[in-house]
């Protein structure tokens, strides 16, 4: 039995993204690297020795989620074998806050770009929070400048969502087209090799980045998580950001909350309005015994020591 191949072909079926299909395979083909057995003798026990030399190997709680959704996926699927998850419960994962650019630190990145179809590319992953293979899949036919926005074509999730389009990048992003003689089906962004490859644009960040010295460690989804953070600042509500995103939760979303500015934060802390230091001297002048209180205290100390 193919396990591999009947795995794809279900994939395939049930319309999941290439990239969800090529991870689960991953996770399969390791399982059977480790369960040496016959996929339609596959049990809960193996899967669940599985997941515990993971958890020994300290990979993190979404590695082993995904490694359990691909095993599920497999064994209920494939294998017909659906009653044997009831009791496997998906790992808790860490949530971190994600590292967030601010607005002098998005103004030195991109101006330190010098090739202006590199330095393009990242203004429009930062201006319209895209994804790198949103910004790569993007197609002439699906932007509509006039009106500033574009169209994500099957997006993460195989969801398609709109994103707005920059004032200031209209122009140069026609200009694009029109110099390289793009029509309505060529990538707005090719190489002499088809589309470009998300490498490039890590490349192109990463040069940016040791060039300023910014001393950060960035990666091109950090462009989304600052023009998240951004909006946020400026005073859009989180069902706005999410709706841009394509997010299918507001949690989701909630966190980039969490990274604004706090010069952002209209909260004043309950302890600047108490004025400790004048309430005290309030209650010891209003005190007749204070002193008398406090010689008797300090002679009590003397003799302690």
């Amino acid at each position: 039995m193919d396990v591999i191949e009947n795995v794809k072909k279900e994939g395939l079926r049930r319309k999941y993204s290439i990239r969800t299909i090529e991870t689960y395979l991953i996770c399969i083909r390791n399982f059977l690297g480790f369960c040496h057995k016959d996929p339609r003798k596959f049990t809960k026990r193996d899967v669940k020795d599985y997941l515990d030399v993971l958890s020994e190997k300290n990979k993190s709680g979404s590695t082993i989620n995904v490694n359990l959704q691909a095993l599920k996926f497999m064994m209920e699927y494939v294998l017909n074998k659906r009653k044997y998850f009831y009791n496997i419960k998906y790992s808790k994962v860490a949530r971190s806050l994600p590292l967030v650019l601010n607005k002098d630190e998005v103004i030195k990145l991109i101006n330190s770009i010098e090739n202006d179809k590199h330095k393009l590319m990242i203004k429009l992953l930062y201006s319209a929070g895209l994804r790198v293979s949103e910004l790569l899949n993007l197609k002439v036919c699906d932007l509509d400048i006039a009106n500033n926005f574009g169209y994500v074509r099957k997006g993460k999730g195989n969801k398609d969502r709109m994103f707005i389009i920059a004032d200031s990048l209209k122009q140069e992003i026609s200009d694009c087209i029109i110099n390289d003689k793009l029509n309505q089906d060529n990538y707005l962004f090719r190489s002499y090799m088809g589309r470009m490859s998300s490498r490039t644009v890590q490349e192109i960040i990463k040069k940016a980045v040791h060039k300023i010295k910014l001393g950060k460690k960035v990666h091109p989804h950090t462009l989304r998580h600052s023009f998240s953070t951004h909006l946020i600042e400026n005073g859009y509500s989180v069902s706005e950001v999410q709706s841009l995103l394509g997010h299918k939760s507001p949690e989701t979303t909630m966190i980039y909350v969490h990274m604004v500015s706090p010069k952002f934060i209209a909260v004043r802390s309950p302890l600047d309005d108490l004025q400790l230091q004048d309430s005290f001297k309030k209650i010891c002048c209003e005190d007749e015994n204070f002193e008398e209180r406090k010689s008797i205290m300090e002679e009590n100390n003397n003799l302690s020591i």
